[in-house]
């Protein structure tokens, strides 16, 4: 990276987000390990590696942080609109309950966890469980969670972006509110 090392954007990143993070570097001193794991690295790996060791190390990291984000408990104040409570399995838009089928629930789960960061199509297939020939099940469920259930337009939601080619972003209200 030619402006900033890994441990600067280590410490950008865990500014807004605690998505896992696994380092991948050539620097391989215990004081680089140690650095990078109290900056917030969920795992540090040094070069070279096999893919084999680094799949396993990315499970694992996956299997310690899934459903374990500490922003996910209570009620969650999207803002004056929305609010969800993932505990109660409870959404409330302007005031009123929101239902959602099992998959919606598992995609907004996953796009709030993962607010203001992209989350790409297999990502979702991936998380929700479904198979890939339910991407267009995909794509309007995931604009219905907040929009169709509300009776506005999909391409009005505020809340749930759609980053062409690409995925999904959710509002990042955590940003918002500290702004």
């Amino acid at each position: 990276m030619p402006d900033l090392d890994g441990f600067e954007v280590l410490e950008m990143i865990r500014e807004i987000s605690n998505v896992p993070v696994i380092m991948l570097t050539a620097k391989g001193e215990e004081d680089d390990r140690v650095r990078g794991l109290e900056l917030g690295a969920d795992d540090y790996v040094t070069k070279p590696f096999s893919p084999r060791e680094l799949v396993s190390r990315v499970r694992a990291v996956m299997r310690r942080t899934e459903g374990t984000s500490g922003s996910m408990h209570g009620l969650i104040e999207v803002d004056e609109r929305l609010k969800i409570d993932f505990d109660r399995r409870e959404i409330w838009l302007e005031g009123k309950t929101v239902q959602l089928r099992p998959t919606e629930y598992r995609l907004l789960f996953h796009l709030v966890q993962n607010a203001g960061w992209v989350v790409s199509h297999d990502q979702l297939l991936a998380k929700s469980g479904a198979t890939n020939t339910a991407t267009n099940r995909i794509t309007c469920a995931c604009t219905s969670i907040t929009c169709a259930k509300a009776g506005k337009r999909p391409r009005q939601s505020k809340y749930i972006l759609t980053e062409r080619g690409v995925g999904y972003r959710f509002v990042d209200f955590r940003r918002q509110a500290k702004e």
